[in-house]
């Protein structure tokens, strides 16, 4: 079986192709610009009013990059669908500066970005290039998505719908979609639609990249041997931690990594192991949340995980960088892999 396994984060999309008739450590890996950041590059090197169709994607640069270009008298123009890559809410969208398209206008003379979380066309060409095949038997790809609800914020409804899935403790590959994708997850939603759109009929397996990433760090080889431990994705936006007992989640907590210091890190793990972490210490912090159905015995160990892991090098943790399949970069990707092998089981 051949996977295409995409991870796209704020820093790096990271990219593998796993053939289980290989060792995993001989896969094709991938390590490439987050594409928002590739995009604002481009908008950057445009010198006129730009016209925005395709899907909505990670945002990340791209509101500040779009502030900047405007400020120099250019005009930016967005289709509705992509817009909401910025806001949800088009007003907010518009209240920025930003024109929705209209029909009944003419915009050859702008420059034509197309956004999306995946370029399929420009990877496929890259792998043929080096006369690698793109047939594949499944794909899996992770995105951050917050969700939407028009009554609620997105820090608020993010976390209710990780409430309304931890009921009880589950395993980490229990947080992904295929083919029952929720509606409210729109960036997950749109990579369906992408791949649709570039001819591929294969149902992907959808996954949020922290609770990706969690799966991955689960299947690190010294992860493997512990009983009761905890995986922390601590990213560049975000952090994210989860309680696991015998293999399957006993609590989550979910923080901004630029609001977080070593003692206030180290005390937020200490009360989720010890299941007395609130989500409104955590809320009115201005984090995310947490959700703890019991207790871990003990901390036998943090496996840690993301580009802002050092912060938990300062702590007096005991702390290993996960590495499944030997290597950092490719935690979420093996994370997607191992859910869609356990889809298979």
């Amino acid at each position: 079986m051949r996977i295409l396994a995409i991870d796209v984060g704020t820093g790096t999309q990271d990219i593998m192709i796993y053939d289980d008739e290989k060792e995993l450590e001989n896969s094709i890996k991938l390590v490439l610009p987050s594409p928002h950041l590739y995009i604002s590059q481009k908008i950057r090197e445009i010198d006129n009013d730009i016209y925005f169709d395709g899907e909505i994607m990670g945002g990340g640069k791209l509101k500040k990059t779009l502030t900047e270009h405007m400020d120099k008298g250019y005009k930016v123009v967005m289709e509705e669908l992509p817009a909401k890559t910025i806001r949800d809410k088009i007003s907010q969208v518009e209240a920025i500066g930003i024109e929705i398209a209209s029909p009944d206008k003419d915009y050859k003379d702008y420059a034509k970005i197309t956004l999306g979380d995946i370029d399929i066309t420009k990877l496929s060409e890259f792998l043929l290039g080096y006369d690698l095949e793109f047939d594949f038997d499944e794909i899996a790809i992770a995105v951050q998505d917050h969700g939407y609800n028009e009554n609620m914020g997105d820090r608020d409804f993010r976390f209710e719908k990780f409430r309304e899935k931890l009921i009880s403790p589950i395993k980490p590959e229990e947080f992904s979609f295929k083919g029952n994708t929720p509606q409210y997850y729109t960036r997950m939603k749109a990579v369906e639609r992408q791949l649709k759109k570039e001819g591929i009929d294969l149902k992907p397996l959808l996954m949020d990249t922290k609770f990706a990433s969690i799966a991955g760090m689960c299947h690190d080889d010294i992860a493997s041997q512990l009983k009761s431990f905890i995986a922390i994705d601590i990213g560049n936006g975000h952090t994210t931690a989860a309680s696991i007992e015998e293999g399957k989640i006993q609590g989550i907590f979910e923080h901004h990594t630029s609001s977080l210091t070593p003692e206030s890190l180290e005390n937020y793990l200490k009360r989720l192991a010890d299941g007395i972490i609130t989500n409104e210490e955590v809320y009115n912090d201005h984090g995310h949340g947490a959700h703890v159905i019991k207790p871990i015995s003990k901390i036998e160990k943090v496996i840690v995980s993301g580009p802002k892991r050092e912060l938990i090098e300062k702590t007096n943790l005991d702390w290993h960088h996960a590495c499944p399949g030997g290597d950092v970069m490719m935690t979420g990707t093996i994370g997607l892999i191992k859910t869609l092998e356990a889809y298979d089981v």
